[in-house]
């Protein structure tokens, strides 16, 4: 399919002229993973200084980018089951069916919006790789049903709120570092203990929180479509739909029993340890498990997960290029010089927000919320002990800022433009729309709880 670009009428507005402006200056994803670890080389030669040894220093850093591309092997193969088996998920005949039901349901502009925005965070709550492949999906098939309708739609603002549950993804059941810290033997344990999710994501900040972003982000979208009525796609411009994987086929017991094993292991694991048995492993287990019950045979389970990773291809790539980063910015003593910066102008009250801000910054260098948690975990755990912060809220905090700037940064968003068609460059205006909106809400919870 041709990918979709976003075109006005012939009213024009600031806001748009400053969109048209923005396109062109956008890098694809890889080529912005590429630019940005050429700036964190120069950063780091700038800011920080060599060790003892007799190595020349810019040779030094380029070995803490190697290091860095090996340091996360094992969280990679843990974020990549998340996402594939998240999308192998979606791509469900229970979940065809749930999208062609919300069709009868869209019969405008608005109600696609706020139906796409609502499932992405609902489910990116759940499972941020189900969420996002989901969503994309609905939209998708919202823009062949508006192709197929002649229902007037701005397609690349339905994908920005397709791309919404990222935004809320690490205050989710999928969360990286609230549910890190939830193992027993995680890295942080002789420091801070191991933190139950009831005192992170079940905690009353989060949930507010979340609650509030539920409401807020589907209607600001809504309050953004209304603005710009003219900003629609012609119709031969939007994707026809296509459901095609919901051939009949024939039902195999062998990968259901292994699901239903898998199940039983999960529930026994739960009674066992409560709540705290949620971690990043036990949610790709139920994921995996899900899938065998719910494909018909194995044949079905493994096309929809060769479908995934052609998807998640972009990611698979570019993950270790951020690993890269992340271990410059870590071995090079980057990352502590720029948290430590604003944690020395912090209280015991502040340092929430402020670690907050330090991580949303941080997040568009090292878009990986475990491997974020890995460089900023250690420093602002260590200032909330020092200060007597709230363990815990400064953990959300992190997470917060973590998603938030996942509204700017594309690197997340590679599967959902390889499904629906679109340039990245045409949602971003949207989303740093919504990045705003969040960020200020995220702010005042976390002042106020």
């Amino acid at each position: 399919m041709n990918c979709v670009h976003l075109t006005t009428g012939s009213k024009n507005t600031t806001f748009l002229s400053m969109v048209k402006k923005i396109r062109f200056k956008i890098p694809s994803p890889l080529a912005l993973a590429i630019i940005l670890s050429f700036t964190v080389y120069a950063l780091a030669l700038i800011f920080t200084k060599p060790s003892s040894n007799d190595t020349p220093y810019p040779l030094q850093l380029l070995d803490f980018y190697q290091r860095g591309f090996w340091d996360l092997l094992a969280f990679s193969m843990q974020m990549m089951l998340i996402l594939v088996l998240g999308n192998v998920l979606a791509l469900t005949p229970f979940f065809q069916r749930i999208i062609q039901v919300l069709l009868n349901k869209i019969t405008s502009h608005a109600t696609a919006i706020l139906f796409t925005a609502f499932f992405s965070l609902l489910l990116g709550l759940f499972n941020w790789g189900l969420g996002l492949i989901f969503s994309a999906l609905l939209a998708r098939a919202i823009g062949g049903h508006a192709r197929k309708s002649g229902m007037k739609l701005n397609y690349p603002l339905l994908v920005a709120a397709a791309y919404t549950g990222m935004m809320v993804w690490h205050g989710g059941f999928s969360g990286s570092a609230p549910l890190k810290v939830a193992e027993s033997g995680h890295f942080l344990q002789d420091k801070i203990g191991v933190i139950p999710v009831s005192e992170t994501l079940l905690s009353s900040l989060n949930l507010g929180l979340n609650g509030f972003l539920l409401m807020v982000i589907p209607l600001s979208l809504v309050l953004i479509s209304r603005w710009k009525k003219s900003s629609i796609m012609l119709a031969d411009e939007l994707p026809e739909i296509n459901f095609s994987d919901l051939k009949p086929s024939r039902r195999q017991y062998t990968g259901f029993a292994l699901g239903l094993a898998l199940v039983v292991m999960a529930v026994y694991q739960f009674f066992q340890q409560g709540i705290s048995a949620l971690n990043i492993n036990l949610i790709n287990l139920m994921l995996l498990a899900l899938g065998l019950l719910l494909y018909k045979n194995l044949h079905d389970f493994m096309k929809a997960v060769n479908m995934a990773i052609v998807s998640s291809s972009g990611i698979m790539i570019q993950f270790p290029i951020y690993a890269g980063i992340m271990g410059l910015m870590n071995y090079s003593g980057l990352a502590a010089i720029f948290t430590q910066s604003l944690v020395s102008v912090s209280s015991a009250s502040t340092l929430p927000v402020m670690g907050f801000i330090s991580a949303a910054v941080v997040n568009f260098f090292v878009p990986s919320g475990g491997g974020q948690w890995a460089v900023q975990g250690p420093i602002l755990m260590d200032a909330a002990l020092q200060l007597g912060a709230s363990v815990p809220k400064t953990i959300m905090a992190l997470a917060y800022g973590d998603e938030l700037t996942n509204m700017i940064q594309p690197f997340w968003a590679i599967p959902l433009l390889a499904i629906t068609g679109v340039k990245a460059r045409s949602i971003l205006p949207y989303t740093f729309i919504i990045m705003l909106v969040g960020g200020m809400s995220m702010a005042v919870f976390l002042m106020v709880f």
